[in-house]
C-alpha cells in the first residue's frame, strides 16, 4: 500500500543547542549539532512538520550539579532520573540548531518539561503516565496523518519515547537514523532495538528512509 505525501508528517525531537557540543555544559550529545540537513530532509517528505523543545526551570528539583551526578534515581512521580540544568529558556540551550525553522514556522510545535517537577521525555504527553496530552497526537490525526518520519536528540531517550508514543496511538512510525544522535552507543543500540520490537521502521540512509515513506 502506498502512502501518500499528504498522509505522512515529520517530527523534529527537541533539536536544541543544549543536546549539542555547542553547549558542553548542558547534554552535548557528540554529533548532535550536525543533523538539521537531516531533519530538513524528513520535512520533504511530508506534508505537515511538527517539532518539540524541552523548556526547563533552572531550579528543577531534579537538577543536579555536574555530570557525575545524573541518572540517579529522584523519586519524583514525572521525573525519574537527575540530569543537569539543560534548555532553559532564554539561554543558547533552549535555542533549536540554527539551520532549522523557528517554533512558529512549524505546523504544530510543543514545549514540554515547564513544570519544575516535570521532566517528560516523549513530547505527546506533559507527564510520565500518559494522561496530560501536548495535543501534538490529536492535531496530527485531525490533518488525516498516517504515518510519522522522526528524527532528534537524543535517540536514546526522547526521540525513543516519541516514537514508542506514536506506535501506541495508532501512527505508523519511521525513524530516520541520519537525524539522530545519542547520549550512548549502547543506548542508541538498545533503542532501536525497543523501537524495532514495537513496529517502528528504521532508515539508515535517505534513499531507505524516502522508500520506507512510500511503501
Amino acid at each position: 500500500m502506498n502512502r501518500s505525501f499528504s498522509s505522512t508528517a515529520s517530527f523534529d525531537v527537541d533539536a536544541q543547542k543544549g543536546f549539542t557540543p555547542l553547549c558542553p555544559a548542558e547534554l552535548p550529545v557528540a554529533g548532535g549539532d550536525q543533523i538539521a540537513s537531516d531533519l530538513n530532509f524528513i520535512a520533504t517528505l511530508a506534508s505537515v512538520r511538527v517539532g518539540s523543545k524541552d523548556a526547563h526551570s533552572p531550579n528543577a528539583p531534579w537538577v543536579v550539579g555536574c555530570h557525575e551526578q545524573m541518572l540517579q534515581p529522584t523519586g519524583l512521580a514525572h521525573a525519574d532520573l537527575t540530569w543537569v540544568s539543560h534548555c532553559v529558556p532564554g539561554t543558547e540551550g533552549f535555542d533549536l540548531l540554527d539551520e532549522l525553522p523557528a517554533p512558529y514556522d512549524y505546523d504544530y510545535f510543543v514545549w514540554k518539561g515547564v513544570e519544575p517537577d516535570f521532566h517528560p521525555y516523549g513530547a505527546l504527553y506533559h507527564d510520565l503516565h500518559g494522561k496530560l496530552s501536548t495535543g501534538v497526537a490529536q492535531y496530527l490525526d485531525s490533518r488525516g496523518i498516517k504515518q510519522v518520519i522522526v528524527g532528534g536528540l537524543a535517540l536514546d531517550f526522547c526521540v525513543k519515547t516519541t516514537a514508542l508514543q506514536l506506535v501506541a496511538v495508532g501512527f505508523k512510525v519511521i525513524i530516520h537514523l541520519p537525524a539522530c544522535r545519542a547520549i550512548s552507543e549502547a543506548g542508541a543500540a538498545q533503542a532501536i532495538h525497543e523501537m524495532q520490537q514495537a513496529g517502528i521502521a528504521i532508515g539508515t540512509t535517505r534513499e531507505q528512509t524516502a522508500r520506507l515513506a512510500s511503501e
